[in-house]
């Protein structure tokens, strides 16, 4: 599938890379490998869904550089740590910073792959969170200055006969306002209105 996702895996340990690389793809995951952050961070894809396991004493750039860069490019890629090194002030760090989870070499396959799920299923609630917020902003960019004001007022509870009292206007051109902002915003009762400019997900 074209747009399936891929589990990155950085490392630079080949047999590292080698052994996880067939553990993922024996589990049905699409994998690439990496022997360094500067390969992994030129070619990667923050619209392509999917995860990183990173290991954290990379030479050059390490984990957390890698870490870093992700969540300043505002994407949603989580982040496995998988180290030989790693301590608790490490760990701490990495989870403090939003890692999935922080596990240390030698790993056992089904903590890794569970790690992996955790880190996938993250990643698609981010996404979707990340396309309900852009279609509101389309849909509230959509109203004019009137719309949005009647929106905020519906939202508030108030009347189409209180709404005109605040702006000024007559009730049946509140109505009308309020007809177009309505069908702009893809909604049909205020309940629904209210549930989507709040953030949450329409059914």
């Amino acid at each position: 599938m074209e747009n399936a996702p891929i589990v990155h895996l950085v490392d630079d340990d080949g047999d590292v890379l080698k052994a996880v690389g067939r553990l993922l793809m024996a589990a049905g995951h699409a994998c690439r490998i990496y022997p360094t952050a500067e390969d992994f961070l030129a070619t990667h894809d923050p619209d392509r869904p999917g995860c990183a396991i990173i290991d954290l004493g990379l030479p050059g750039l390490d984990g957390f550089c890698i870490q870093e860069r992700l969540l300043a490019s505002g994407t949603g890629s989580p982040v496995i740590f998988l180290t030989g090194i790693g301590d608790i002030p490490a760990s701490v760090r990495a989870m403090k910073a939003g890692a999935v989870d922080f596990l240390t070499k030698p790993v056992e396959a089904e903590d890794l792959l569970a790690a992996v799920e955790e880190a996938l299923n993250r990643d698609v609630a981010f996404r979707a969170a990340r396309s309900d917020r852009d279609s509101l902003q389309r849909r509230l960019t959509s109203l004019t200055p009137r719309e949005r004001e009647v929106l905020d007022l519906v939202v508030m509870g108030r009347l189409n006969k209180q709404i005109a009292a605040d702006i000024g206007a007559a009730e049946k051109t509140v109505k009308v306002h309020r007809g177009r902002m309505m069908r702009k915003m893809g909604v049909r009762t205020v309940a629904d209105l209210v549930r989507l400019v709040s953030g949450d997900r329409l059914p």
